[in-house]
């Protein structure tokens, strides 16, 4: 159920960027710019031969619809990210790091946390976008980075995020049908065991909602 229209990712960022009213009092660029420094980033990051996969809500985009974003995930090396110095890095820890690319968000899963790395290296295909064709996660990368997510976002009360993260995973889940039991013996080398009871806890809350869909839907 992949989809077969090309995703136009700066006019994703575009639309989002420019339809978000928290934006308007301090929106003064151009919104079409946007456009051309997605392009660019892509451009640059082919140049400069850089190892990265595209994650985060563009994505999912090569798989569910209706996804909104503002800024582009990516998972790469610490290493690559400084052969960029074109991305301006606004703030890092160990894991992560976010930057700032011409006027464009860029938020960096940093392969030094061993999870990213192991979706890098095995959970990653290709995908044509409009603007070139792109190394993406599977559907099953993604998955595994939702999950790991979870429990973090729901110590920090983040409720809003979480909603949208649980609702990825269960339309990815539907429409897609993954075996989720390795997935789940992966997370369980990179999470403690309150946390994974908490992921498992989730994901049957989730099949229970799959389910009362379906046979509503008659599948």
């Amino acid at each position: 159920m992949e989809r077969q229209t090309p995703v136009h990712i700066g006019r994703v960022i575009r639309n989002a960027v420019t339809f978000n009213s928290r934006n308007w009092d301090e929106f003064t660029m151009n919104p079409d710019s946007l456009l051309q420094s997605v392009a660019n980033l892509f451009t640059l990051l082919q140049q400069r031969q850089v190892n990265y996969v595209l994650v985060g809500g563009v994505a999912l985009l090569k798989y569910i619809e209706g996804r909104n974003t503002e800024d582009i995930d990516l998972i790469m090396a610490l290493s690559s990210l400084e052969k960029l110095p074109e991305i301006h890095v606004t703030s890092q820890d160990v894991f992560f790091a976010r930057g700032e690319f011409e006027n464009l968000q860029i938020d960096i899963l940093l392969t030094q946390n061993p999870l990213f790395a192991k979706v890098q290296r095995h959970y990653t295909t290709t995908h044509y976008f409009v603007e070139q064709v792109i190394p993406t996660a599977t559907v099953e990368g993604l998955l595994l980075l939702k999950l790991y997510a979870l429990p973090s976002l729901y110590r920090q009360g983040n409720f809003a995020k979480v909603g949208i993260y649980e609702n990825d995973i269960a339309t990815l889940l539907h429409d897609y049908r993954p075996d989720t039991e390795p997935l789940l013996q992966e997370l369980s080398r990179h999470l403690s065991q309150s946390d994974m009871k908490e992921i498992r806890d989730i994901l049957a809350e989730i099949r229970q909602r799959i389910e009362r869909f379906r046979r509503g839907a008659g599948d």
